[in-house]
């Protein structure tokens, strides 16, 4: 009668491995950890593309400032040499040559001109890029933050569940033979699932299997009983 209560109690501690399995693998798959690894990602390519619109502004605001620079040294230069033009005194061929070399420096000033629009033109863009991005990551960020604490709160549930289990897993181990441990731990770690079961009407509680008569009469010579199929531990 004793081995019976043993095995009987046996399997009142599987059941606790079992909710115990259970709750690791709802632990370890809770939905939102595949969203908050993708929205961690999220954040992370959000803030490397900001932070090469950032650097495309600077080198934009940097170029943009030395080409303004140059174009008002530049069109100073025009100037000067246009006055020197219309101010006369200077021989018909210095005039000719005084001319040409004020086109040129027009000329110049023309194509700074339209660099400096371009230049324009592309810190604006990035400036709508970078902001536009600092909005986006904002709410990435916010995202985030939803989905860890979501995942906090349910694995601080699912660990007060687990703690209880484990409690009542201490309680249970000593009411058990350590031999039938032993041969409980080697079929745990050899198989997932259910490794004992009762044996209802000839059939087994593991795999649902059912045993003929001849088959239950030898599954009870074994110490613990086994199902001949599965081998699993039978509580008869």
């Amino acid at each position: 009668m004793e081995m019976i209560n043993s095995v009987a109690d046996l399997l009142d501690l599987h059941e606790i491995d079992l909710d115990i399995d259970r709750l690791l693998d709802e632990r370890a798959h809770l939905p939102e950890l595949d969203q908050y690894k993708a929205a961690h990602g999220e954040v992370a390519r959000i803030e490397a593309e900001k932070i090469a619109a950032a650097a495309v502004l600077k080198t934009a605001d940097l170029g943009l400032d030395k080409t303004n620079g140059e174009l008002e040294i530049m069109a100073a230069r025009a100037a000067a040499e246009q006055n020197r033009l219309y101010a006369g005194g200077i021989s018909a061929r210095d005039a000719d040559y005084l001319r040409r070399e004020v086109e040129m420096l027009y000329a110049k000033v023309s194509k700074m001109e339209d660099e400096v629009l371009s230049f324009i033109e592309e810190k604006e863009e990035a400036e709508r890029l970078v902001a536009s991005l600092v909005t986006e990551l904002e709410g990435a960020i916010v995202e985030s933050e939803r989905l860890r604490e979501t995942i906090t709160e349910q694995w601080r549930v699912i660990d007060k569940h687990l703690e209880i289990k484990e409690a009542r897993k201490l309680e249970a181990l000593p009411t058990v033979d350590e031999y039938l441990i032993e041969i409980y731990d080697e079929l745990r770690a050899s198989k997932q699932g259910r490794v004992v079961g009762p044996l209802v009407d000839g059939v087994c509680g593991s795999c649902h299997l059912r045993l003929s008569a001849a088959e239950v009469s030898r599954a009870k010579k074994n110490d613990p009983p086994r199902c001949v199929h599965c081998r699993s531990i039978l509580v008869t």
